[in-house]
């Protein structure tokens, strides 16, 4: 792959067998246990291929600039950073994001023309003096992976930034990328299209194929996916078929142009009176209200209806937000089952060392503490 770069003599490589284990590369337990999905050399190979196609559609001037404010040892930041140097780009690591003047003035001094992130992290920078004061007339394009992006977040980024937002979406056990949205066809509130040489179904709760539109399971077949988890038969079974598709636990939506939506994760999905209610739905009407900077919803057992909403909402420092206006900001905008029962503010939710927002940390009972009933 390396031998891509533009103007060097192929090398000859030392000859590696493509199915030999390269790495051990452990998913980010934000919905349970943390596993090693084990990746081979044509797993990860393949990927770095697919991504660098993707780039090779951007029009980014020769050894430009790709910014890069996450962790190597995530596996999206790993698998694009090896991309964006095949593409010949001038790559940035940036090795603590969450150091917001340290950030910024390693902007400053290499304005990229390329910035990688993810929602979170979004946020966190455009809440920051001294990256609002940052020049962005060099700024082309952003690549959002990770984890969902906000309608909301993506809006305001572009509209700081001027630099326009490609969401992709994939998993640690397709090494990651499953599909982005391609250079000139961008479509928001999508992740794209499939990868080359990637394959997609949705199915139902039976394993049927569900119509064009529909919602149903995102599986997916392609040479970047693992060889299951490491030591762990029994859950690789769960997840890997006889013929090569991985179930991804996501619930998507593809339209009649190929373009996949990511509704949101079957563990999240919470069940109201027999109602399925997906928290990005709620999530995504929340933060429309003035002064919150991000929330998450999450199921709570509720003896009446099985399961209740609990949202919960971190807000800008000097900011007022109540409980009650939250409330009634729902109530005018969601159905009636869909309304939290309780609400919690805070000054920000739990997250993963990469900015992954903790759901099963929202559920515990230490945060029905803090709530306040709005039933």
């Amino acid at each position: 792959i390396l031998n891509h770069y533009k103007g060097h003599e192929p090398q000859p490589l030392a000859a590696r067998d493509p199915a030999e284990l390269l790495l051990l590369q452990y998913t980010g337990g934000t919905t349970g246990t943390p596993k090693a999905a084990m990746l081979s050399r044509r797993a990860v190979a393949a990927n770095v291929r697919q991504v660098l196609q993707v780039l090779e559609g951007f029009s980014l001037e020769e050894g430009a600039t790709a910014a890069m404010p996450l962790p190597l040892y995530h596996i999206y930041a790993f698998t694009v950073s090896l991309a964006s140097l095949c593409a010949g780009l001038r790559l940035l690591l940036i090795p603590n994001p969450r150091d917001f003047k340290g950030v910024a003035k390693a902007l400053r001094a290499h304005p990229p023309q390329l910035f990688y992130g993810i929602n979170t992290l979004f946020n966190a920078l455009m809440a920051d003096p001294d990256f609002q004061r940052l020049d962005f007339s060099q700024w082309k394009y952003t690549i959002s992976g990770g984890m969902a992006l906000s309608e909301v977040t993506s809006n305001r980024w572009e509209a700081l930034t001027s630099s326009e937002v490609y969401e992709g979406y994939g998993l640690t056990e397709t090494s990651p990328v499953v599909s982005i949205n391609p250079a000139g066809h961008n479509r928001p509130g999508t992740v794209g299209k499939p990868v080359s040489d990637t394959q997609l179904r949705l199915l139902d709760a039976e394993g049927a194929e569900v119509p064009v539109g529909e919602p149903g399971e995102v599986t997916v077949r392609g040479p970047q996916l693992m060889d299951g988890y490491w030591q762990q038969e029994e859950e690789s079974a769960k997840v890997l078929d006889g013929d090569g598709w991985l179930r991804t636990g996501d619930v998507g939506r593809i339209d009649s142009d190929g373009y996949l939506s990511i509704v949101d994760r079957i563990k999240d999905l919470i069940l109201v009176s027999g109602f399925n209610v997906y928290p990005r739905e709620i999530e995504e009407i929340v933060l429309l209200y003035p002064g919150v900077l991000e929330c998450a919803a999450v199921g709570v057992a509720d003896e009446r209806s099985g399961e209740g909403v609990r949202l919960v909402v971190a807000v800008g420092p000097r900011t007022k937000v109540t409980r009650e206006a939250l409330l009634e900001h729902c109530r005018l905008q969601l159905t009636g089952y869909k309304v939290p029962k309780e609400i919690v503010v805070c000054k920000a939710l739990p997250k993963s060392p990469v900015g992954k927002v903790l759901r099963t940390v929202l559920r515990k009972p230490i945060w029905g503490e803090r709530k306040q009933d709005v039933g």
